[in-house]
């Protein structure tokens, strides 16, 4: 063969191969836009939302974009998608044209196998395995290139949203692209939740961030001291009397009431009464003269189903520490502090002055003796149970709820998975109650 037929025969051959490996660079580019949108899904999606809002206050422009992006789901994802479809179709398209060149008619088979395990590996499975292991980092680096992906996409992503929704409201389905498949509060406690069962958030730190969250659910007759044990004085008792009553009590606001123990007209101030005496001792005039009602304060009234959390921005707004709670008849119902309100987050606050009451005494055959008037809710949270609240604020009022009378002495009921024994009661009062989990794994706090 002479140089001239070399040369032909070396041309003939290039020009056949220089399409096959044009065809592979270009399925081999495609590969890596198929991963691109595969991780930037992934990344964007797996994000923590309030950990990007962090980084975007300490000036982060790619996590603020990164919220941005996904501040409409429905429109990233569906351009993510579309585009990841277009260039996953595309080079399956150009795979089987390349092996049906070399292979003929088995070419297909081919294509179908390789290109299932490269797009199953290098574009779906380790790109998402990267952008899972730290999502954040992930998707501040994607956003800015996805970002003119979702731009450029979005007339395209439109007219498939509107296809898909008239599509689905012909089953009847109506989506709606504002509504969110949990609420904030609910994700809050729901990474609470997950993370105290994986080890990472203890008991009491759980306690605490979810009582803080139940706030606004709850109102403040589950948390108020009923009006039996609202601790007061009459007004028109001696000047004498008034000061040895509220030495005597635990508490430094003391409601005062006149012809009956339900008509408040005032609060007085440990604090208003010492400087009064001692003005008085400065000045020589005789204590018993004193009108202690000129020092009260007026009585702020509540209804009972104001929520915990706005009891407690009041509080703070008015700068008050005490409220008593009404019914709907604006008859006296019990009083609530801004203490109370506290010891629903952070458990029992206890000083030197307070009286040290057990509310719950652990047997040892894993039973507890229990006060009736102690609120489910701290039963609960002490012992690590789920005993209902819905119904009754105490444990004493749960029974009878349960039982749909007043029990007597020793009377035994079993509800909810827990044995209940009724043990002490006073007239219509539930005092003194041992209960025992039914499964010892309830009892394990």
């Amino acid at each position: 063969m002479d140089a001239a037929g070399a040369l032909t025969a070396v041309t003939e051959i290039m020009s056949a191969i220089d399409p096959i490996w044009a065809t592979i660079g270009a399925i081999f580019v495609l590969l890596v836009l198929s991963a691109f949108f595969s991780g930037s899904e992934t990344a964007l999606t797996a994000m923590s939302r309030a950990a990007m809002h962090t980084r975007a206050e300490q000036g982060s422009a790619k996590a603020a974009m990164a919220l941005k992006l996904a501040e409409d789901n429905e429109r990233l994802i569906g351009a993510i998608l579309l585009g990841n479809n277009l260039v996953n179709i595309l080079a399956a398209a150009l795979a089987t044209a390349l092996f049906t060149t070399l292979f003929g008619e088995s070419g297909v088979a081919w294509a179908t196998l390789v290109m299932t395990v490269l797009v199953l590996v290098f574009a779906e499975v380790m790109p998402k395995t990267y952008a899972i292991t730290d999502p954040e980092r992930a998707a501040a680096r994607v956003a800015p290139l996805i970002s003119p992906v979702v731009r450029v996409l979005a007339p395209v992503v439109a007219v498939v949203r509107l296809i898909v929704r008239l599509s689905l409201r012909l089953f009847g389905v109506r989506a709606d692209p504002d509504a969110r498949i949990l609420a904030a509060f609910e994700e809050i406690r729901g990474a609470i939740a997950l993370s105290h069962r994986e080890g990472a958030v203890e008991k009491e730190a759980r306690d605490r961030l979810l009582a803080a969250l139940d706030l606004r659910g709850r109102e403040v007759a589950e948390i108020m001291v009923h009006r039996r044990n609202i601790v007061a004085i009459s007004v028109e008792e001696p000047f004498e009397r008034i000061v040895g009553f509220c030495l005597e009590s635990p508490h430094t606001r003391i409601p005062l009431w006149r012809d009956e123990p339900e008509n408040i007209v005032g609060v007085v101030h440990a604090k208003d009464l010492l400087r009064a005496m001692d003005a008085q001792a400065r000045s020589g005039d005789a204590p018993k003269d004193f009108d202690v009602l000129s020092l009260a304060r007026e009585p702020w009234f509540v209804p009972d189903t104001t929520s915990i959390e706005e009891q407690l921005r009041e509080f703070l707004r008015r700068r008050s520490q005490l409220a008593l709670v009404v019914d709907e008849y604006g008859a006296l119902q019990g009083l609530v502090t801004l203490e109370d309100i506290l010891e629903e987050i952070v458990g029992d606050i206890s000083d030197e002055y307070d009286p040290t009451t057990e509310g719950v005494s652990p047997e040892p055959d894993g039973s507890y003796l229990v006060d009736g008037s102690m609120t489910i809710r701290d039963l609960n949270r002490l012992c690590d149970w789920r005993l209902p609240d819905e119904e009754a604020n105490t444990v004493a009022g749960l029974v009878i709820h349960e039982a749909q009378t007043i029990p007597t002495v020793g009377q035994v009921f079993r509800f909810h998975d827990f044995r209940f024994e009724v043990l002490e009661r006073k007239r219509n009062q539930i005092t003194k109650l041992r209960v025992k989990p039914v499964d010892a794994k309830l009892g394990a706090a």
